[in-house]
């Protein structure tokens, strides 16, 4: 069997830029359609690693571009988080950061105060997403409190769907997002897992985990 014939660079380069070029060319005809802006409804949900992470990567874009913002936390708020302790000390003129959970359900083992906590958690939003010099709000972990019924999801979708300003953005994380949250959504994204640490009996580590 005779060997390939060695390609010439040069002709392999130029195949390579007129592709380019043809995939740039179909690129900006899309994107020429698109137009305008809007606040968006962002979802991130699913059982894999890095909802919150995703929606704190995005609060930072804001700090970064001078948007102020927001966040409350749902569940998380008795952790001493990294996200917390950066905004927190360098960016809070930019951000403000509401605690407002004490932990997982299974942690506080009190429904009550489950509810009494995320009943608090959900005015604070309110009030934040309300305020239109926000430009983003961040509630992480929500979906946890609406998937045990600490909060009306038709209270909270209702809520989006008629006194979200414009431009602002609403971020809500959380697995097992409600289908009626998913429906209204402008961006949702599942995060799947496939592998996790935990599994292996690594516990939950600083940087990483919070």
């Amino acid at each position: 069997m005779a060997a390939p014939k060695p390609t010439d660079p040069a002709e392999d380069a130029a195949r390579h830029a007129q592709k380019m070029a043809k995939k740039k060319a179909a690129r900006d005809k899309i994107m020429a359609t698109k137009e305008g802006e809007k606040g968006l409804i962002i979802v991130h949900t699913g059982a894999g690693k890095g909802k919150s992470s995703s929606g704190f990567g995005m609060i930072l874009r804001c700090i970064a571009h001078g948007m102020p913002s927001a966040v409350v936390q749902f569940i998380k708020g008795a952790w001493d988080t990294g996200e917390r302790r950066l905004i927190e000390g360098h960016f809070g003129d930019l951000c403000q950061f509401h605690a407002m959970g004490e932990g997982f359900t299974w942690e506080t083992q009190d429904k009550t105060r489950d509810i009494a906590a995320a009943r608090k958690g959900w005015e604070k939003a309110k009030e934040l997403i309300r305020d239109e010099r926000n430009r983003m709000v961040l509630l992480d972990e929500i979906n946890i409190a609406l998937r045990y019924d600490y909060l009306p999801v038709d209270e909270v979708v209702g809520f989006l769907k008629a006194e979200k300003p414009a431009m602002t953005h609403v971020v809500l994380t959380g697995r097992n997002a409600k289908e009626e949250l998913i429906e209204i959504a402008d961006l949702v994204t599942e995060m799947t897992l496939v592998k996790h640490p935990f599994r292996s009996g690594i516990k939950g580590q600083k940087g990483v985990e919070f």
